[in-house]
């Protein structure tokens, strides 16, 4: 039970934390304004993405946006929760992993469905060095997630013992 309570809570802290800020960047910015956070290293600019991932497939055929970027991210979603909830022999920081990637996902679908498109709004841009696309915080929560996982798989040990119960 108390498993699957921090679970729950911290799917819903990273779904809550992205629509927060997605309200408050839609009441704060009028579309296509970009305010500078640090200087134009770390800017936010508020658009919509009617596409996945830095928009690509935004300009698919509706029913293949609906199939591509609905129903299978939410299959998917419902079975990594599903995988999760079950798996009593996850580590840590594999759960917390999981937990991020299933917030994030869940946090874009819910744009999809209610909006049409979600809400993008930071964009990093280091020179040649690194530039992002513009993203948001459910996407953080992916990536973060992404980047957990792999790096607890490359330096976990072959027997974790540290699993939440």
């Amino acid at each position: 039970m108390k498993r699957n309570l921090f679970i729950v809570l911290l799917i819903v802290f990273n779904i809550a934390i992205d629509q927060i800020s997605k309200v408050w960047v839609r009441a704060n910015f009028d579309y296509g304004e970009t305010k500078s956070l640090i200087g134009e290293k770390f800017i936010m600019q508020y658009v919509e993405n009617q596409g996945a991932f830095l928009g690509m497939g935004s300009d698919m055929h509706p029913t293949l946006k609906l199939i591509l970027l609905l129903i299978l991210p939410t299959i998917v979603l419902g079975y990594v929760i599903y995988y999760i909830i079950k798996n009593k022999e996850l580590d840590r920081m594999s759960l917390i992993a999981f937990c991020c990637i299933v917030g994030g996902g869940i946090a874009n679908v819910f744009d999809r469905i209610t909006r049409g498109e979600v809400t993008d709004f930071f964009f990093i841009n280091l020179g040649g060095v690194f530039k992002t696309g513009i993203f948001n915080i459910a996407d953080v929560s992916v990536t973060t997630g992404m980047l957990i996982l792999l790096f607890s798989g490359l330096f976990s040990k072959k027997k974790s013992t540290e699993v939440i119960g």
